[in-house]
């Protein structure tokens, strides 16, 4: 299991929102040539890292505004499943967290994986990302609809085998506290 956690000096709302502009990602993820959103729930990729060159599917299984994305890959030979949570610190700041599992294939990727070079590039891509949306005054786009897992339909061509569920990505014990919630306010009772 990947994980990555980082600040953005900006509004939960403008991360989340440029998060769910999936076409953008070649201009921050490493190896990402294209990404194409062929409906709510489906985009197809397109990578090139060291040389090779993968096309693949992939669904988003749960999206909630401002809180979490998770997906999984359906087709192309690649086997990753991960969320992405988003948490506002405070008014202009937010924890991007992200847990992604990856399945390497073949040799070479076996042993990125065990040198760590998958959890250099998700951090790398993090911090792209978030300079991404700190040199812009909004997001590029929005997408704020609802996904639930139980609306997935049965995927066009998924990966063989079981794709349990990605806990969301554990507090990273760097990260300042965050401040206490405010308390309720306080309704007026109705007249009698």
């Amino acid at each position: 299991m990947v994980h990555g956690t980082i600040r953005v000096d900006a509004p939960l709302r403008r991360v989340y929102d440029q998060w769910t502009q999936f076409e953008e990602f070649p201009r921050f993820m490493h190896g990402v040539v294209a990404v194409e959103q062929t409906d709510a729930r489906h985009l197809r990729w397109r990578t090139g890292i060291a040389g090779v060159r993968r096309d693949f599917d992939a669904e988003i299984v749960d999206q909630l505004p401002d809180q979490r994305i998770a997906w999984r890959t359906l087709s192309g030979g690649v086997r990753h499943r991960g969320v992405v949570t988003f948490e506002a610190i405070d008014a202009g700041h937010t924890r991007v967290r992200l847990a992604m599992e990856v399945e390497p294939e073949g040799m070479t990727e076996r042993a990125a994986a065990a040198l760590g070079i998958v959890s250099s590039r998700v951090s790398g891509d993090l911090r792209r990302f978030k300079d991404f949306v700190e040199d812009r005054h909004a997001a590029t786009g929005a997408w704020r609809g609802r996904l639930r897992p139980g609306d997935a339909g049965r995927p066009r061509n998924p990966a063989p085998g079981p794709v349990p569920p990605v806990s969301p990505p554990p507090a990273d014990p760097s990260d300042p506290p965050d401040p206490p919630d405010p308390p309720p306010e306080r309704q007026p009772m109705p007249p009698r």
